[in-house]
């Protein structure tokens, strides 16, 4: 047994090893094919020892779920500017790189047999609600109020950029600067029409 494995970790250093591993190996196979032995054996730990941390192999799937969800929501962070546009294309910008270079997970996740676990489908919700209420605090900054119409409309473009992405990554027929700028435009776009306001130049600059 080597020196890293001999390594000994408080309870908290150990979970989140674990989890870390388990989102490593999540970026080369489906959620579904993510095994405790697998896990275990990186890890340098028994499997019973894995599961004095997570209950089921289930919770240790949520927990990388969870793990993964946190990561993009870092990620895609907006910096505070003057602008919003600005601020939403360096958002979308982090968002495509992100999922760029993580394409197999992100795919895994949103297309794969975790987004059909109640507990799963509880993880993506939250983290489009923060999606969303991070673009709704934007919307003001341009001229857009804030109705159940144009919260509606802001749900449904973060599933239109979720899908615009997975299909750029499959067949990318656009460049990348084309994705970005497609993304951006569609969200003031279908927020005036959801506010009954007439796009302005502006707004699409």
């Amino acid at each position: 047994m080597d020196g890293a494995k001999r390594t000994r970790l408080s309870p908290d250093e150990r979970r989140a090893q674990l989890i870390d591993l388990g989102a490593r190996m999540l970026a080369e196979r489906p959620l579904e094919q993510i095994s405790v032995e697998d896990i275990a054996d990186q890890a340098g730990v028994s499997r019973g020892l894995l599961f004095h941390y997570f209950a089921s192999k289930s919770e240790f799937h949520l927990a990388i779920v969870r793990h993964t969800s946190q990561q993009m929501l870092a990620r895609t962070e907006p910096d505070e500017t003057d602008d919003p546009i600005a601020t939403l294309r360096s958002v979308l910008v982090s968002y495509v790189d992100y999922v760029t270079d993580n394409r197999t997970t992100y795919v895994s996740l949103l297309r794969g047999t975790a987004s059909g676990d109640p507990q799963m489908r509880e993880v993506f919700e939250q983290t489009r609600d923060i999606m969303a209420a991070r673009t709704l605090d934007q919307l003001p900054t341009i001229g857009l109020p804030r109705t159940p119409q144009v919260e509606l409309a802001v749900r449904g473009w973060i599933a239109f950029v979720e899908e615009a992405t997975i299909s750029w990554l499959r067949a990318p027929a656009i460049t990348r600067e084309e994705l970005i700028e497609l993304t951006v435009h569609a969200l003031p776009a279908l927020a005036s029409a959801a506010a009954g306001l007439t796009v302005t130049p502006e707004l699409l600059r």
